[in-house]
């Protein structure tokens, strides 16, 4: 079945109204026409650039919370009642889609109230992510498993759910995963996702000297600990011996030249 979910923000409009902040559908996130209120006061300021920024860090922590970024954004929407406000934006969104260049639409129109200069909508697909992130069932990338070993050797589960503030974790994630290919006996890292949000790395390595290095490792030490005071709600870590290993590959059957 495709996961379904709805991401709430804590806005009083979306109690108000019926709608959520995003909607999680299989790969794809939809989030909602967003406006520059910081929905912990629920005010908003009288400047449309700041009301632009406030909009996009509201987009990015319904982002974070369905696992995904910025970089995942596929199309987005701009709607402001006066089009000589939108090219003030331009700085602003340029910072956090130039890289990424969505396909994008800017609409004049009004707006549900009038304080409100700029109200910006995207849609964003989730790729294979970064450390511990979900992975989609229909990635074009092949899921492959870390292969059978022989034992004894040393499995690390971590197990985390994730808060919303997830700035700079795929930029870390993705160098340590790099970095530990550099310790000595590491032999490879399983991610999984589950659809509440729960999220499983499996490291695997060829002894407890490799596994103790890897633990005492600087930046690895410098990333755990902004972890716990940034990045995750909670977390658990496994450390276990294996006894028994084993595993199984189905071979790949050749495709007749006429298959569809």
């Amino acid at each position: 079945m495709t996961e379904r979910r709805a991401i709430l923000s804590g806005s009083a409009f979306e109690e108000q109204i019926g709608y959520a902040r995003a909607v999680v559908d299989g790969d794809w996130v939809h989030v909602s026409g967003t406006t520059g209120f910081d929905y912990a006061t629920m005010t908003i300021s009288d400047d449309v650039v700041e009301q632009a920024e406030q909009c996009l860090r509201n987009i990015e922590a319904a982002l974070a919370e369905a696992q995904c970024t910025f970089a995942d954004v596929v199309r987005v929407r701009y709607l402001l009642p006066d089009r000589e406000d939108f090219e003030l934006c331009w700085p602003v969104l340029r910072r956090y889609f130039g890289d990424v260049q969505p396909a994008a639409t800017m609409l004049m129109c009004g707006l549900a109230d009038p304080r409100m200069k700029i109200e910006i909508e995207v849609y964003a697909r989730r790729r294979i992510p970064p450390c511990g992130g979900a992975r989609s069932d229909h990635s074009e990338a092949p899921v492959v498993p870390v292969q059978a070993h022989e034992p004894p050797y040393y499995a690390a589960v971590f197990t985390t759910v994730r808060t919303q503030d997830q700035s700079d974790y795929s930029e870390t994630s993705a160098h340590l995963e790099d970095l530990v290919k550099d310790v000595p006996g590491y032999l490879g890292m399983d991610h999984a996702q589950t659809p509440g949000g729960l999220g499983i790395t499996v490291s695997y390595f060829r002894d407890a000297n490799a596994l103790t290095e890897w633990q005492a490792n600087v930046e690895h030490r410098a990333a755990q600990n902004r972890g716990r005071a940034q990045w995750y709600r909670n977390y658990t870590l496994h450390v276990a011996k294996v006894e028994r290993s084993n595993g199984f590959a189905r071979a790949q059957v050749p495709q007749s030249p006429t298959a569809g």
